[in-house]
């Protein structure tokens, strides 16, 4: 246990060195550049180049935006980009008041122009999230902020609160410094700096655990999974979306709540899918919770709420796509004391986002980053993406609209370096559904 302790410490003295890296930063200039499906100006990029409903096959620089961005996050289909001013940037779908802009709101054809976030002026943001209808960020105060629209209660601001069209202060946790938040698609979970987790919205299939403090959801919740029907690459949404309809009691957690079986454990990590959650806890367990209709919980325990994912190695960060998981774990292979890391998929793998053969629904290392040390790692909707301490993108998965970002449609079954982007020192990579964004500094 000592030494599993000493090694969590060393991995999270290596992500603050990352995190102070980034601060570092404040006086370069650094460019943000997207790749992938820009159908829904996720891209930012402008007509004149791409325009809203093309693709990019490259990465390509996001213009508009100024030159100290520090953070980026992708939503499904928008793009969200923090300063080190504290300033807070949005572009892409703009249906669900996602993008913080005046209601009603501007017409389609600005959806792919970056523009500040509206009512948070007096606020420094430090880091942003976001979802399909959602968005959030995170103050220096700890304080959270919400705004979209989501009948799923994924707000947090309250019983029957489904709209927000300027940032709201989520007041249930007022007092609560929030370090990290992540979202599925009608489901929320909140990691305090404390590492208390907190949950709320839709809670099917135990997707937040067991809540304290709440009604007990309906006997919906064991069979939900079933009504939603399995996802087909571009179908995927509508088929939910279907199946949402059909929900008529829906279990829902109007306000953030603290998770219960975690109570007493620290949590360092938090990453939600389309419908499962993954959580990591301080002494290098792994649990997840929700719909296994992939495997994406990776275990053969199939009870509902918060289980151990069957891995004999320990994970330090986890990540979520549409239908599988992502971890970045030391190598079984490796001694104690090294630095080597490589990174563990199951779940979903119908277009090769595992990045590796063998059964799905157990966690394997994939082989193909054999030699690389990866420092993150994001997963979309069939695609994923990951940073090497050489500041080294690697891409594997479905490459429709471009998404991989090597010129061509093409899937790729293993991991394949992304070496357009040489030349640049990548900070940051995030992948929303269908498109990506990398932070870099030239």
């Amino acid at each position: 246990m000592l030494r599993i302790r000493a090694l969590l410490r060393k991995e999270q003295n290596l992500l603050n060195a990352t995190r102070r890296c980034i601060s570092s930063f404040n006086h370069r200039d650094t460019i943000v550049m997207s790749f992938g499906d820009g159908s829904h100006g996720a891209l930012g990029l402008p007509n004149s180049l791409t325009g809203l409903g093309t693709d990019a096959y490259e990465p390509t620089i996001v213009s508009g935006l100024p030159s100290d961005i520090v953070g980026v996050t992708a939503g499904h289909y928008h793009s969200l980009a923090v300063t080190s001013t504290g300033q807070l940037w949005a572009w892409g779908r703009n249906n669900e008041a996602q993008l913080g802009r005046c209601i009603p709101a501007p017409s389609r054809d600005t959806w792919n122009e970056p523009k500040r976030v509206e009512g948070l002026n007096k606020v420094h943001i430090l880091s942003a999230y976001a979802s399909g209808v959602v968005s959030a960020a995170i103050a220096n105060d700890g304080s959270l902020w919400v705004w979209g629209k989501s009948k799923r209660g994924q707000l947090g601001l309250g019983k029957g609160i489904t709209e927000a069209f300027v940032p709201s202060k989520i007041e249930a946790l007022a007092g609560t410094k929030i370090a990290k938040v992540s979202f599925g698609w009608g489901h929320a979970l909140a990691l305090s700096e404390e590492g208390k987790l907190f949950g709320w919205g839709y809670s099917a299939d135990g997707r937040l655990g067991k809540i304290m403090g709440a009604l007990e959801v309906s006997a919906l919740d064991s069979n939900a999974n079933q009504q939603v029907p399995k996802l087909m690459l571009e179908a995927s949404e509508r088929l939910v979306l279907e199946g949402m309809e059909k929900e008529n009691d829906m279990p829902i957690l109007w306000d953030p709540c603290l998770v219960e079986e975690l109570h007493g454990t620290k949590v360092v990590d938090i990453a939600c899918g389309l419908d499962h959650s993954l959580v990591l806890c301080c002494d290098g367990t792994l649990l997840s919770s929700g719909s296994n209709i992939y495997g994406q919980l990776g275990r053969a325990n199939h009870e509902i709420g918060l289980f151990p994912v069957d891995l004999n190695i320990h994970p330090s960060s986890i990540a979520a796509g549409l239908g599988h998981s992502l971890a970045i774990c030391r190598a079984a292979s490796s001694d104690a004391e090294g630095d080597a890391r490589n990174i563990v998929s199951w779940g979903w793998n119908q277009s090769s986002q595992l990045g590796r053969l063998g059964p799905e629904g157990i966690p394997l290392e994939i082989e193909g980053l054999a030699g690389e040390i990866p420092v993150s790692v994001s997963g979309g909707r069939v695609h994923s993406i990951a940073l090497t301490s050489k500041g080294e993108v690697w891409v594997w998965g479905c490459g429709k609209n471009g998404r991989l970002g090597l010129g061509s449609s093409s899937d790729e079954a293993e991991p394949i370096l992304l070496d357009s982007l040489e030349g640049y020192e990548v900070l940051q990579i995030v992948s929303g559904f269908d498109h990506n964004l990398v932070l870099a500094s030239q």
